[in-house]
């Protein structure tokens, strides 16, 4: 029973509580991701049926006609498909990070850092590395949806759905993948933060363990 105890206390430590913050920011980047990818058109407000349910049963087409239309489809298509590897790399990321500190909250329920202190050490090392490799994964994200935006596909995409008054289809980043970027800065400074604690937590097993044990 004290046993029990001793590992579920683990979750009210400073590390289980920043680990349980990373693993809310990671659900959240996959979230935004996901929105990313899922949103093959990005319009609003038209019809009473309301902007996403409206656009996917095809009511955004209503003001086209003919070749228009066909081209309108067309290009959203092209443009879906534009924004699907990098909404997909997104969301794979971001699942490995949801999955790593849930991983090493139940390595630290199992009080595998009591028993092999140089976990924390080894986790240290793993938060570090995620953490500068966190950098170039957001310039990559960044980079390449502005690629898009940047691209002949969505210019012409915004333009037709202009001509036609329809607002929504400007070729710039949208809420979604911004906060994306500011969730991936946010669980970057976590990860700096949960190396820190690792460190202090390992030195502070080290030194309990050299003092002579005391009635």
């Amino acid at each position: 029973g004290s046993l029990e105890r001793r590992r579920w206390l683990y979750l009210r430590t400073g590390r289980a509580c920043c680990q349980m913050v990373e693993v809310l920011l990671a659900a959240l980047i996959l979230v935004c991701s996901s929105v990313s990818c899922g949103s093959a058109g990005g319009y609003t407000g038209l019809s009473a049926l309301g902007g996403i349910y409206y656009y996917q049963y095809g009511g955004a087409y209503s003001g086209f006609s003919g070749a228009d239309g066909e081209r309108a489809q067309q290009l959203d298509q092209r443009f879906y498909l534009l924004k699907l590897p990098v909404a997909r790399a997104a969301m794979a990321v971001a699942g490995c990070l949801l999955v790593f500190p849930c991983v090493l909250i139940l390595v630290g329920v199992l009080r595998v850092p009591w028993h092999f202190p140089a976990w924390l050490l080894i986790e240290c090392t793993l938060y570090i590395v995620i953490a500068v490799g966190t950098v170039p994964a957001l310039y990559y994200f960044l980079h390449s949806l502005l690629s898009v935006y940047n691209s002949s596909v969505c210019k012409e995409r915004e333009q037709l759905y202009q001509n036609k008054g329809y607002q929504g289809f400007w070729c710039s980043l949208h809420g979604a993948e911004i906060a994306a970027g500011l969730l991936g800065c946010l669980a970057a400074m976590a990860y700096l933060l949960s190396a820190g604690l690792a460190v202090r937590d390992y030195r502070t097993g080290h030194e309990q363990k050299q003092k002579p044990l005391q009635l």
